[in-house]
């Protein structure tokens, strides 16, 4: 009989607990909806917290409470509301698609993978295609990628950022010429981004494209894009290879003034001087190279082939022999250049 008793006033105290609890929580959401109705929403934000204090399986608490922290960009706050009502309720689609969103904005890819897939078979939501696309993209797998962004380019023929990817996967997997032509689509969707216009001018100057490459160089440029040190580089790059060498030394030489001793710049100067047959100007800078690494024997061999060519022969031949001996696998470039008529 005490143990019946008991048991009986212990039901009783915690009826009375999770009653008191359910109105707390019940009287918390109330002040809450009040407060987010007056657009005070940190104060609205902490009512809903309190109510799913009280009553963790309040729901329509944790609904507001996760539309409260996105409201005030409390992103992990918002998932863990979201993550409950989702558990409480499978097929919630406030919470889907809010997690969908929430994983898509925070990279999260491969969650926002899964719960944009459950968005769409609720038939909740929007733009779960370029989503899809653009979380398959980053998590480079390219045919998911471009079976959705394409779907989305259909959807949203304004996107420029849907060709964007297009093709930047394309260039991930070097395939360059295909990767243009997305390139070119999503400039004339969105011609201010400087950036995609730079990107679009090394793919073309890899192809090689070089003519077009400095097009490109130059127009973003004058959109925006920063010209330090690497973009003088590229661009001289270019002019060079487009027959252009005099405009591309000219960049090299200000660059050098800036970086005087960085050897890849010094080489392609020297080779860019060579090329347009001004053999002592190109010795000049193979110099200039030795002078901070006195064991580069391709700067000497290019020497003594610089030397050759003003007709010092014997000059030239004794330091190509003297970079072979220090490098042989120079033989090989003796024999191309030989080849070639150089």
């Amino acid at each position: 009989m005490k143990n019946l008793l008991l048991f009986f006033f212990v039901t009783l105290f915690y009826s009375a607990v999770f009653s008191q609890a359910a109105d707390s929580s019940s009287l918390y959401y109330k002040k809450g909806l009040e407060e987010k109705t007056n657009r005070r929403y940190m104060v609205a934000y902490n009512n809903f917290q309190k109510a799913v204090d009280y009553k963790i399986d309040n729901t329509d608490a944790q609904t507001q409470l996760g539309l409260m922290a996105l409201e005030l960009r409390k992103y992990g706050n918002a998932e863990v509301a979201f993550l409950k009502v989702n558990e409480l309720k499978k097929d919630d689609t406030t919470a889907i698609e809010n997690l969908a969103n929430i994983y898509f904005w925070t990279h999260q890819w491969k969650q926002a993978e899964v719960f944009v897939k459950k968005a769409m078979v609720l038939n909740v939501g929007k733009n779960w295609n370029y989503i899809l696309g653009k979380s398959y993209y980053q998590e480079e797998d390219y045919g998911n990628a471009f079976k959705y962004l394409q779907i989305a380019a259909k959807e949203d023929s304004l996107n420029a950022e849907i060709p964007y990817l297009i093709g930047r996967g394309f260039v991930d997997m070097n395939n360059y010429k295909i990767a243009i032509t997305f390139y070119k689509k999503a400039i004339a969707l969105d011609s201010s981004k400087f950036q995609w216009i730079y990107e679009c001018a090394l793919v073309y100057a890899t192809i090689p494209d070089d003519i077009s490459a400095i097009r490109y160089y130059q127009l973003a440029a004058e959109k925006g894009y920063k010209t330090d040190n690497d973009y003088y580089e590229n661009l001289s790059d270019s002019y060079v290879a487009a027959g252009q060498p005099e405009k591309g030394i000219e960049l090299m030489v200000k660059i050098l003034e800036k970086k005087p001793a960085d050897l890849v710049l010094l080489y392609s100067v020297a080779n860019a001087y060579y090329k347009i047959k001004k053999y002592q100007e190109a010795i000049d800078y193979w110099d200039k190279i030795l002078y901070f690494d006195k064991e580069n024997a391709r700067a000497l061999y290019m020497i003594g082939m610089a030397y050759q060519k003003k007709g010092d022969n014997d000059k030239g031949r004794q330091l190509c022999d003297r970079a072979i001996a220090m490098d042989p696998s120079l033989k090989n470039l003796k024999q191309e250049r030989q080849g070639m008529g150089l």
